[in-house]
């Protein structure tokens, strides 16, 4: 019967190594079968931040997108604006530079209207001829009757009338 003590002691430890090793292995398999629902787990994660990433990021280019519109649309407006002032800033340069051509010849004019009038007050004959038609001053030499005015033709464009 020692041998039987000793046989039922050997299934015994036999049983429980077996009923260990079972056990380590389950929990081998309920430790891997954690990790690796945790991993899932961590991975559904990492996917859902980078979708969520990638979503930030495509509303980010459509809100850019639409300030590069509004910024395109606003050059394209100031540049039309810029346009039409530099084109109206050259009509108001060659007006002035008719202008002021106008403006030097009707000097010339005067100046030569002086000129003649200073000539004629200092003759003699003519003063007595001047007092005893008519007193000569400006005014007649403006007056388009009178023998010395001189006419000059007036000029007119057609961008000098705008508006």
């Amino acid at each position: 019967m020692a041998t039987s003590s000793t046989g039922a002691s050997s299934a015994s430890s036999t049983l429980r190594s077996l009923s260990s090793e079972e056990d380590f292995q389950q929990i081998l398999d309920e430790r891997k079968r954690k990790r690796m629902q945790s991993n899932r787990e961590s991975a559904r994660r990492s996917r859902m931040r980078k979708q969520k990433h990638l979503d930030d990021l495509m509303g980010q280019v459509s809100q850019l997108k639409n300030d590069n519109n509004q910024i395109l649309a606003s050059m394209n407006i100031t540049t039309q604006l810029y346009l039409n002032l530099e084109t109206e800033n050259s009509i108001l340069r060659a007006q002035m530079t008719e202008l002021s051509t106008r403006l030097q010849s009707l000097n010339e004019i005067i100046d030569l209207i002086k000129s003649c009038n200073g000539a004629f007050e200092n003759d003699n004959n003519f003063d007595q001829v001047a007092h005893s038609h008519h007193q000569i001053n400006d005014d007649t030499f403006m007056n388009p009757w009178n023998p010395f005015t001189v006419i000059q033709p007036v000029m007119a464009s057609a961008d000098m009338i705008m508006y």
